[in-house]
Parts: C-alpha cells; structure tokens; sequence
C-alpha cells in the first residue's frame, strides 16, 4: 500500500498492488520467517481506507503464521524449521505493562507499531525509492518476512499454519476478551455484537468458559448460521430491536456483552443490551474521531470496561 484513502470501489481504485521489494537479514533478536499462510483483517481495510493512520508506503497483514527460516543474533529458543505464529503487538518484556503480566499494553510495542517498525525500531523492506513500513510488525503479505523474536509464538508441527494463523489475531482477541478482559465465569449469560472473525472467536470463548447462554447478534444470516454451528445458543438479526430480544431473553440483559463491529452504533446497542452492573467489552476499531466528537455518544448508566 503506497497511499491510504483511495476512494471507492477498490477493484477500479486499486489501493494495494504486488510488487517485489528487497528483505534485509535479520538483525539482533530478529527472525526471518516463510510465510505459509495469512489472513485479510478488518484492520487492515481500516488502514487501506484511512480509519487507522499508518505511515505508508507499507506491506500489511498481521495475522499469521509461517516457518523460521534465519536467526539473528540473539535468539537462542528457536530454530529453523519451528512453526511459528505472529502476533500483532510485540511485548518487550520490560515496561511496566510487561511486568504486570499485560504484554498487549506494551509501551515499546505500541510505539512501534505506530512508527511502523520492527520492536528494535529498524525497517527490513525496502525498494529503490527506499524504505517500507511495517504493518504491527509483521508484514505479512509476502513470501517471508523479518520479524522480532517478541512478535512470535512457537506452535506444534502437527497443526495446520491455516488455522495456526488465526491465534495470531482473531482467537487471540476474540477469545482474550472473553477469558482475560470480561473473565466471563460459568453460568454467566453473554452477547457477542458483531460476527466477525474475532466475533465469532469470542462466541467459541463464552462457550468454551461456560457461559449458560451465548447471543450472537450480526446482520447477516450465514454468519448467524456458522455462530449456531460453533455453539452460540440463540442468534438475533442486527436491527433496532435487537437489545430488546436480548433484553428479553435474559430478564434485563446480559452479565457480558463483546462488542466486534467497530461502529457506534453496534457499542450503544451493546451498552443497551448488559445488565445493570454487568459488563460490556469493546475490541472494535471504529474510526479515530476529536474528542468533542465523542459526546456523540449516547451512553446508559451501566458500567463499561
């Protein structure tokens, strides 16, 4: 992606193109790894349309999964030919976040996610025009990638890098938000607004902790159709009246609802949806907006983590 904002539609702007750019070795405590598969996130369409400002040029994708190939200095618990998934916010294991056991709140992480470089604050693409930025640090729309050693996970051969890839974003918020933010306990009732892949990881999550019902709410029908396939309990149309079904179904709503749309929209309809005293959780990425703007908010008297 040489440039964000490229108006619609995408199949005559052409916002991305193929290109072959040049990868430098790994440097100190770096890996460069085989992509073997990756996927398309809804965070990077809010790159390429100017929602998440990124510096640019840049390569992107951030979720997936591939093989070690080199090792730079420094790394010493891999080798080549380990299977390995990336992570979108590389921990440094050192900043106070990191030492409170939090490693997604990493301060040097988001740094250079923000600046689009590598944890060590170097930039491996380049072309003869000069440098490319890297997207989260992973960059992985492309044939390997350099990435730091605190971008990866080791994960067993025997499973597929298809699916390895989807624990390095989709499950890993999906599912985290479920477990590690709203620490949903059996019993509990739960909604998850938005079937996204992250959506849908969250509806696997709920179910996988126990939740005594789990709503999923979109507005189309074969994502409904999959969340029934992966557990959820009762699927609801997005629509006016879905925090009323909600409602409800649950005697005054639910004790967690996880809001995956990323609109203000679907975050008021899920604040409506929760309990008095409950939770509600927001992993969506709506679009950056001045802070007077944000009183366009429309918020109910329950509580919000």
């Amino acid at each position: 992606m040489r440039q964000p904002g490229a108006p619609l539609p995408y199949a005559e702007s052409r916002p991305l193109s193929i290109e072959r750019l040049s990868l430098a070795p790994p440097g100190r405590d770096e890996v460069l790894v085989r992509i073997a598969a990756a996927g398309l996130c809804h965070s990077d369409l809010s790159v390429i349309n100017g929602d998440r400002p990124r510096p640019s040029p840049m390569a992107l994708s951030h979720e997936a999964a591939g093989v070690v190939q080199a090792l730079g200095d420094g790394v010493s618990d891999l080798a080549i030919g380990d299977h390995v998934v990336m992570v979108f916010m590389p921990s440094c294991g050192h900043c106070l976040p990191c030492s409170e056991g939090r490693p997604a709140l990493c301060g040097p992480g988001a740094a250079a996610n923000v600046a689009g470089t590598l944890l060590s604050g170097d930039r491996r693409l380049s072309d003869d025009a000069g440098v490319f930025h890297h997207h989260l640090g992973c960059s992985a729309f492309a044939s390997h990638a350099v990435v730091s050693r605190r971008s990866l996970v080791k994960v067993d051969s025997d499973l597929p890098l298809h699916e390895a890839a989807l624990f390095g974003y989709a499950v890993l918020t999906g599912v985290g938000a479920v477990v590690n933010t709203a620490n949903v306990k059996a019993g509990q009732t739960v909604a998850v607004v938005g079937l996204g892949g992250v959506g849908l990881a969250a509806v696997l999550g709920a179910v996988a902790a126990g939740a005594s019902q789990v709503i999923a709410i979109d507005m189309l029908e074969d994502k409904l159709t999959l969340a029934r396939a992966l557990g959820a309990t009762t699927t609801i149309a997005a629509g006016a009246d879905a925090a009323g079904q909600v409602r409800a179904l649950t005697n005054g709503g639910c004790d967690v609802v996880l809001e995956m749309a990323g609109s203000v929209r679907a975050l008021e309809s899920a604040v409506a949806m929760t309990r008095r005293g409950g939770t509600t959780v927001t992993a969506g990425l709506p679009r950056p907006m001045p802070r007077w703007q944000s009183t366009s908010l429309r918020w109910s008297p329950r509580s919000v983590r």
